[in-house]
């Protein structure tokens, strides 16, 4: 699949996740900028991790991210639930999911470096 083109990687995982796939990358030789931010089901912090890489890497990259950000269950409060809030008569812990990634791959126009 090798057709000479740079790539944009955009992953977007949990920040436990994506600390432990930045080093991954790191340690690969892959180039990666990791910018944080919030968002999602139960407002925890997230981030997204920028890398351009030839398009013959992105399936490498996709295998790392199945590797160190897989889907998984967690149980938490009711009440930190943006749905239930206080008040809530269920007073239980859920199991909800957490974890995964979201990645795009985009094709790159144009790449400089100053």
């Amino acid at each position: 699949m090798d057709d000479g083109q740079l790539k944009l990687v955009i992953i977007i995982a949990s920040d436990p996740d994506a600390d432990k796939l930045m080093k991954k990358l790191i340690e690969q030789g892959y180039p990666a900028t990791k910018v944080s931010s919030t968002g999602g089901f139960l407002r925890k912090g997230n981030a997204t991790i920028l890398s351009g890489v030839d398009a013959n890497e992105v399936d490498q990259i996709l295998a790392m991210v199945r590797m160190e950000c897989y889907a998984r269950t967690e149980y938490v409060p009711v009440q930190t639930l943006p749905f239930f809030g206080e008040g809530s008569v269920v007073q239980e812990p859920i199991e909800v999911r957490v974890g995964g990634a979201i990645v795009f791959v985009l094709n790159v126009e144009r790449f400089e470096k100053t």
